[in-house]
């Protein structure tokens, strides 16, 4: 298991002025006891207002930084959150995804005054670990993204009282909070956009089948299809894995098998790129011969050649609103369950023009 973490003495903070001495120092400086300086910092509602003022600016004055090993003794908290992902970190890194989520997720936790941990279990094993760490309180709750099949620590955790925020329909339903995107239908407006430029021959290009957000697109796709008339092929469905390369090898070998295709939409951007590259490298035109659509709408989408048509998803906004859900569970009172589902929307770009 790998973790990753702001801390003080990263970022350039001398630990020694958080030495909980300055404590005196700050009371001499504010004319109030130690006690009530230490109840300004954990944040007690015991303190008048005046007072509280004045502590502060002393705080400011005197360059005090609070303890967090002191404070958590008080509040029983760490003020620090984990993001886990389970996925191998060159497609932590390398999907542009991940990092979109992760900057939504750390501008709110980091108004709040939460640091934000990266936590990538590389295994099932790994996974264990995790959740044990977990439940003992090293971390204020979790959040969890990308789970494969019917992972189980959504409940795990959920099960011994640790806060958890899952961003993504998870495979197995668990008491927690989920913030999703409408999968489904932004599959549906991608395709619809392919049916009405005439296509017909349309294949999908899938990310791995064990994911919640696989499964809802192409069932979305499966839909569009449907309600369109059009049969169903199994043969058009191919399985790339949220991988580029992937992507462009399954594409290559269904031309090479003598497959027929006016169209591609794929569950994401990096894959859309494959297939397009593919197609292109047997001669095809696109949008003319092969109109492609993505998922994402990526960077990567505005500089292809032509220019990629994807489904926004708001990644970022999907961040924030997990980082909302995991403060409101910090709160004072313990939320039920709640599920927010974010639109999407069709950017028409180059490669599926009419």
């Amino acid at each position: 298991m790998r973790a990753l973490s702001s801390t003080p003495a990263a970022s350039g903070i001398d630990p020694r002025k958080s030495d909980p001495k300055t404590l005196d120092a700050v009371a001499e400086a504010a004319g109030v006891s130690r006690a009530t300086v230490s109840r300004v910092v954990n944040g007690s509602s015991r303190v008048a207002p005046k007072t509280r003022r004045n502590v502060e600016k002393a705080i400011g004055r005197l360059g005090y930084i609070p303890n967090r090993a002191a404070r958590s003794l008080v509040t029983r908290r760490t003020e620090s959150v984990g993001l886990v992902i389970p996925e191998p970190t060159t497609k932590l890194f390398g999907d542009p995804f991940f990092p979109r989520l992760i900057r939504g997720i750390n501008s709110v936790l980091a108004e709040a005054g939460q640091l934000l941990v990266l936590l990538t279990p590389q295994s099932a094993h790994d996974e264990e670990q995790l959740g044990q760490y977990l439940a003992s309180g090293h971390l204020d709750g979790a959040m969890l993204v990308s789970l494969h099949g019917a992972d189980p620590l959504p409940g795990f955790l959920a099960e011994r009282g640790v806060p958890v925020v899952v961003g993504g329909r998870p495979t197995r339903g668990s008491p927690v909070d989920v913030v999703d995107v409408d999968n489904i239908q932004g599959a549906l407006q991608a395709v619809r956009h392919l049916i009405g430029l005439g296509r017909r021959r349309i294949v999908t290009v899938t990310g791995p089948l064990d994911m919640a957000p696989s499964q809802d697109r192409l069932s979305g796709y499966r839909s569009a299809l449907a309600e369109a008339g059009i049969h169903h092929d199994p043969a058009l469905e191919l399985a790339g894995d949220f991988d580029q390369g992937i992507a462009r090898e399954v594409v290559e070998r269904f031309i090479a098998a003598g497959g027929k295709f006016d169209a591609v939409f794929a569950a994401s951007d990096a894959m859309a790129l494959g297939a397009m590259t593919a197609a292109q490298r047997a001669g095809l035109r696109v949008p003319q011969d092969v109109a492609v659509v993505g998922y994402d709408d990526s960077p990567l989408a505005q500089f292809s050649d032509p220019p990629l048509s994807s489904v926004r998803q708001p990644i970022e906004e999907m961040g924030r609103e997990m980082a909302r859900a995991m403060l409101a569970q910090l709160g004072a009172s313990r939320q039920v369950p709640r599920s927010v589902v974010l639109a999407t929307e069709l950017v028409v770009r180059g490669s599926s023009e009419g």
